[in-house]
């Protein structure tokens, strides 16, 4: 039987502990995917098919080039690995040119997944040849990314963000190698002491790669120049230059200007440039397959995100029981902290943002205006006789430079200035200059204030305690404000727990929402706010209102919220990741997955 190899490669691909973003979720999903649909007999194929995942190890505190996230690779929750015939010889040939692989494996359904973890921190010791001369690893992989693509790696390694450069530029070589020597693995004439011949090749086993981001772009690109035959797909899930200009990349899009601002990483942008030599590259949002052939040249198609859900329904059970302890540990702690008026649970409101920590591409400005905006319409409300006096709206922000250890008691309501570093200061300092922290709350003269969680969500945070599932469906509503998203996963996690949110429509879920038909007529449970022709005030208000809508209806009308509640499900149900993992497939293999109910009558 012919062997298909479908590799999915990642900066942070493999498992949860390599968790730099979004994007480990989109490589998670697409494997599981992917291996549910293979399974399901839907694909009209004798080949038999192998999913395997390839990203980096980091084996020990220090390993990792971000500082500030400091990963670990835990492989703990993966069983060996089994590998047959093709990959074992591929893992040989890795151990004896000293590259360390680390392994392991997952099933869903009859379909195993494969997990390939390289360590690049080593290729600075592993000694090799390049071209007669001998060199180690590191230098032979930026000698040969400089012969084919003129890569100035003795410039670029010297940049501040240098070693991040060439960890990407080491795990791509990887990637790439692991895609050659599969390649080879039948061949008469297969060597492991040689791992650049490209020599005696044959098509079997078939292999096709997906890469996600810039970090392994590299490896699409030389394999397009070793002559390698694979199928092979880049996704953006951004463009450098983009999230550079920000806002501003509305503008330029609008005025053709392919000026790239300033502070753009040439080395990274050198890397994503690469995405060129893949056979088919994708883009999340018509906004970023439209800065990609702005700034490179690059034309592409979208394919959307997803998200995967296994439920019907929405768990009610779970979102009062999470609603209650949020409550509760900001009642207790209000008043053990803050003092003054101990504010009953039940009066508490809690909704949130959450994002990566860049101030004005995610638009904190913008939502710190717009809470203070909420204040006169609650009060007003209230003036009214439409809102209880003692409401009080408290909005989290989710938001860090990496994560913390040894937090106080109380935290985030108990928050030290000597905590918070960077840009939390930063937004620490807007809420106080807005007057949104909590001295004004807990003595009756306001009833909106922002809160910020300065930690990555998880029940051992050192907070709450809560999963970022249990935390989202205990709010009341999310408000994503971007300036700048090429997506915004985040909108769909929120109506995956059944959460109401407001979203801007500058990012690429508000135009993937255009395209669901299904719903067309009932997308109240998710409020777009036009962030791109409105003016700033405008725009600004509007969120307020769209916030104030779902706690008006969260306090008056639980029948209206929760069905507004159930429409953010459905919107989120309705955009799961079958359809972008079949249409991923389709380009990276040429086969296509057949509907059910024909499969069956054949």
């Amino acid at each position: 039987m012919v062997k298909h190899f479908v590799i999915i490669a990642g900066e942070e691909a493999g498992p949860k502990s390599n968790k730099m973003g979004g994007i480990w979720n989109v490589i998670h999903e697409e494997a599981q995917t992917l291996a549910a649909l293979f399974g399901s007999g839907q694909l009209d194929t004798k080949e038999d098919k192998e999913i395997l995942v390839a990203g980096p190890y980091y084996a020990h505190r220090g390993a990792d080039w971000n500082r500030g996230l400091n990963r670990i690779t835990d492989m703990g929750e993966f069983k060996p690995l089994n590998p047959g015939k093709e990959l074992r010889k591929t893992l040989e040939s890795f151990e004896n040119s000293g590259i360390k692989v680390f392994t392991g494996s997952k099933s869903v359904g009859s379909t195993k997944i494969g997990y390939l973890q390289f360590q690049t921190s080593d290729f600075g010791k592993i000694l090799s040849m390049y071209q007669g001369k001998e060199m180690n690893l590191e230098s032979r992989v930026k000698a040969e990314a400089y012969e084919h693509f003129g890569l100035d790696s003795l410039r670029y390694e010297n940049m501040p963000n240098g070693p991040e450069y060439t960890h990407y530029l080491c795990l791509s070589y990887a990637v790439s190698e692991l895609v050659r020597l599969l390649i080879s693995s039948d061949s008469e004439n297969f060597r492991t002491s040689d791992l650049t011949s490209t020599q005696d090749f044959i098509p079997c086993p078939g292999v096709s790669l997906h890469c996600h981001e810039f970090g392994v772009f590299y490896a699409p690109s030389r394999l397009k120049k070793l002559g390698i035959p694979v199928n092979t797909v880049a996704t953006l899930h951004a463009t450098l230059p983009g999230r550079t200009a920000g806002y501003d990349a509305i503008r330029k899009r609008r005025n053709n200007d392919s000026t790239w601002p300033p502070g753009v990483p040439e080395n990274l942008a050198a890397l994503e440039a690469l995405a060129s030599y893949a056979d088919t590259i994708t883009s999340v949002g018509e906004s970023t397959r439209q800065e990609a052939r702005l700034f490179y040249g690059i034309n592409g198609i979208v394919i959307r995100n997803g998200i995967a859900i296994e439920s019907d329904k929405i768990n009610w059970d779970l979102k009062e029981s999470s609603l209650e302890r949020i409550r509760k540990f900001l009642s207790e702690n209000l008043y053990k902290y803050h003092g003054g008026e101990r504010i009953e649970p039940e009066k508490i409101i809690p909704i949130f943002t959450i994002s990566r920590l860049e101030v004005e591409n995610k638009g904190y400005p913008d939502l710190l205006d717009s809470l203070v905006a909420l204040e006169h319409i609650i009060k007003n409300n209230i003036l009214e006789g439409h809102m209880q006096e003692e409401i009080r709206v408290i909005c989290f922000l989710i938001t860090a430079e990496g994560p913390k250890t040894n937090l106080p008691s109380g935290f985030p309501v108990n928050l030290p200035k000597e905590v918070l570093v960077g840009n939390e200061l930063r937004i620490q300092q807007m809420i106080e200059e807005r007057g949104l922290d909590f001295p004004k709350m807990v003595r009756g003269k306001r009833s909106v204030a922002a809160l910020l969680y300065p930690q990555i969500l998880s029940s051992s945070d050192g907070g709450l305690g809560m999963e970022v599932g249990e935390f989202m469906a205990g709010c009341c509503a999310g408000i994503f404000p971007s300036r700048y998203d090429p997506f915004l996963l985040t909108g769909l996690e929120a109506g995956k727990e059944g959460t109401p949110s407001v979203v801007s429509r500058v990012c690429g879920f508000s135009d993937a929402i255009k395209t669901i038909e299904s719903l067309k007529e009932a997308l109240g449970g998710v409020i777009v706010v036009d962030n791109i022709d409105l003016s700033y005030y405008e725009t600004v208000l509007d969120y307020a209102l769209a916030v104030s809508y779902f706690t008006r209806n969260f306090i008056e009308d639980r029948v209206k919220y929760k069905l507004l509640c159930r429409e953010a499900f459905l919107l989120a149900k309705d955009m799961d990741w079958k359809a972008p993992t079949e249409q991923y497939y389709e380009l990276i293999s040429g086969a296509r997955f057949c509907k059910q109910e024909n499969s069956t009558d054949r």
